[in-house]
Parts: C-alpha cells; structure tokens; sequence
C-alpha cells in the first residue's frame, strides 16, 4: 500500500478506483507488469506508474520500518481503524500514518480551526466550549491542526479537559511542526493522537497544509471556525467541509475586528450556523447530552410497537438497539445485509419513525 501511494500518474480518486475494482494493493502488485489484466481500460500513464512499484518497494520497506520502531500505525483505507467518515470523501487518502490512543471512529467528532493570530476573545472562546462540551459530550473527540493560534489552543482546552484530540500534521512523524508545540504533542499521543498521509521526511510545505484540511474536514461530524480574518487556512477547511456535505458553524465577532471578519462572512452568507455555546450546538447537531440520551435509551425502541416490521427491518432494529447510533458500512457487517438493501431499509425505517439520520451518515433508533 505504500508504494501503491508512490505510484505516479495516477491521482487519489484513481487510486481508490484501482483499489476498489483490483481488490487489494496485493493484487495489484502481483498484477504490476500485466496490470490490464485486471484494470483493461486502465490510462497509459497509469500502467507505466504501475510497471514501476518495484523501484518504490525500497521506500516502501524503509517507512514501514521506522512506523514499527516509532510505534505508528499504517491505516489502509479498508482498514475498520480508518476513519470511517473520511472514507466517504472521495479524495480520501488510501493510507494514514496514525500513532495515538484515540478512536478515529469515535461516536462523535468535532474539529475547530482558525487563525494563527489568535485574539483574547478567540482564546477564551476555545476554552468555554470545549470545557462545556466535555461536561454534556464527554465522549467527543476533537480534531485540528496543530498550528499557531487557534488549533494549539483548542488542543489544549481538549488535554486541560480530559478530551482525546487529535492533530492532523501537513508533513511526516518523523517532525513536529511548529517544533514550540511538541510538548503538546506528546502529550497528545497519551490522550488523543498524531494522523497524516505523509510519510516521513516529508516536510510542511504551503501546499500539503491545504492537502491536510480535507482530512480536518472530513474525519470530522462538524467543523466550527473560532476566529478567522477575511482570507485564511481555517476558510478552506470550512468549504471542504460543507463541500463534504458536513456541518458548519462559526462563532460571530464584532463588527470591524480583523480576525472575526471570516467568521462573520460565514454566517451572512449561508456557509455556516451562527454558534453561541456548546448546549446550541448540540441542539443543533442532533446530539442529546449524556443524561437525556441515557433516558431515551432507558425507554427504548421496543420492537413489539413495531408489529408491522419484516423480518429484515427487525433485524436491523436489533443492531441498533442499545447504541447510539451506526454508520450503514458498520451495519452492513453486523446485520449480514448489504448495502443496497440496508439503504432501502433504513428509509423505509425512517419513514415509519423508527430510525433516525445524524450527521456522518450515522442511523440511530428514535
């Protein structure tokens, strides 16, 4: 799989493609002199790509032996620790360098960005939502970029509050960038994780910081912009996000200040939900505290209300009973159904008031 990222010629939609239809980065191996064997309309320059993975077996083999002394793990994009949310962005990279103790697939995640020149007013912004969000949500995860400003604060308020937070780097493990935050992200490793699609000896060049916030965006429920200027980073990973089809909010700022005029833009135009508190954002996502959800779980979906299910809406009513919630691939596997009957199924459910939709295409019983 890593040499299969070294392939030139070929861009990342193609590489999924090539995965989806070969199999596995196995098989395209075996396949790589006589690739037409399994791929017959496969582009030339993509062939000659692939003719050549035996000069990147080198690099291959020599990364995968610094992740296993560093502890990092190769997460393969059928991998069921891949993010699952990110697998559904088309331009989801086929392999992440993940090392940490966070759930990627955690029930909830959230990412907050924003400037590097963070205000008084962005700070204390970072630290009363993300201290209000562990007491109503503590099981959310929360997702940044480890940079200047905003994202090394929102990072903090996660480790200050108990939260596992993860940083998305733009360059390879073997660095940290800024070098001022490895304390921070060492700490990190203990309570959330390091994740990039770079190998080492990458490094953080201008464009694998825009390459890395599709990856913010789209591991991520909702992205909220704390502080941004007119133009900047955190705007990018705002429109890929709603691009993705994801939640958007932004915090307002008053009129005139520099570093909330993006924020502000966001909201006027549609691009994002004016957010105020962790409680309004909740309500806004869907997501119950703790002790409400709790309550409605204590009351339950019982299945002899629903006397006028088949056989196959029982079934995943069964394995949705009790959680909070599952993404249709994870469903798929536990009910044995495939995908385009479960599809079917869960609109048929949701139409009778029985399954609900969240954010990240996640199905939950009312």
């Amino acid at each position: 799989m890593m040499a299969l990222t070294r392939v030139p010629g070929i861009g990342l939609p193609g590489l999924r493609l090539l995965l989806e239809q070969a199999g596995s980065a196995t098989v395209i191996y075996e396949h790589r002199r006589h690739i037409r064997d399994v791929m017959p309309e496969l582009h030339p320059r993509a062939v000659e790509g692939i003719s050549l993975m035996d000069t990147l077996m080198g690099r291959a083999e020599e990364e995968y032996r610094f992740a296993s002394q560093s502890r990092i793990r190769c997460l393969g994009f059928y991998d069921d620790d891949y993010p699952a949310r990110l697998r559904e962005c088309s331009d989801a990279p086929i392999l992440l360098y993940f090392r940490g103790t966070a759930d990627l697939n955690a029930r909830r995640v959230v990412s907050m960005v924003g400037t590097r020149k963070i205000t008084p007013y962005g700070r204390d912004l970072c630290a009363r939502f993300v201290a209000d969000l562990r007491a109503l949500s503590p099981d959310t995860l929360v997702v940044s970029g480890l940079a200047y400003g905003v994202d090394i604060h929102c990072h903090r308020a996660a480790l200050a509050q108990g939260l596992p937070t993860v940083g998305v780097l733009a360059h390879g493990m073997d660095q940290i960038y800024p070098r001022m935050h490895r304390t921070d992200a060492v700490k990190m490793l203990e309570q959330g994780g390091l994740l990039t699609e770079f190998m080492s000896q990458t490094n953080a060049d201008k464009k694998n910081f825009v390459q890395r916030n599709r990856i913010v965006a789209g591991m991520s429920d909702a992205t909220i912009v704390v502080e941004s200027a007119r133009k900047g980073g955190s705007l990018i990973t705002a429109g890929i996000a709603g691009a993705y089809d994801r939640d958007v909010f932004a915090f307002p700022g008053r009129v005139g200040d520099a570093y909330s005029e993006g924020c502000n833009n966001l909201i006027r135009t549609n691009r994002a939900e004016l957010l105020t508190n962790a409680e309004d954002f909740l309500q806004s996502m869907g997501w119950e505290t703790d002790a409400a959800r709790q309550k409605q779980l204590a009351q339950g979906v019982q299945q002899d209300l629903f006397p006028s299910l088949s056989a196959e809406e029982r079934v995943v009513v069964d394995a949705l009973r009790g959680s909070e919630g599952m993404q249709m691939n994870v469903l798929t596997v536990r009910t044995g159904i495939s995908i385009g009957q479960l599809s079917s199924l869960l609109f048929g459910l949701e139409m009778q008031g029985v399954v609900r939709t969240l954010s990240g295409g996640v199905y939950r019983l009312i």
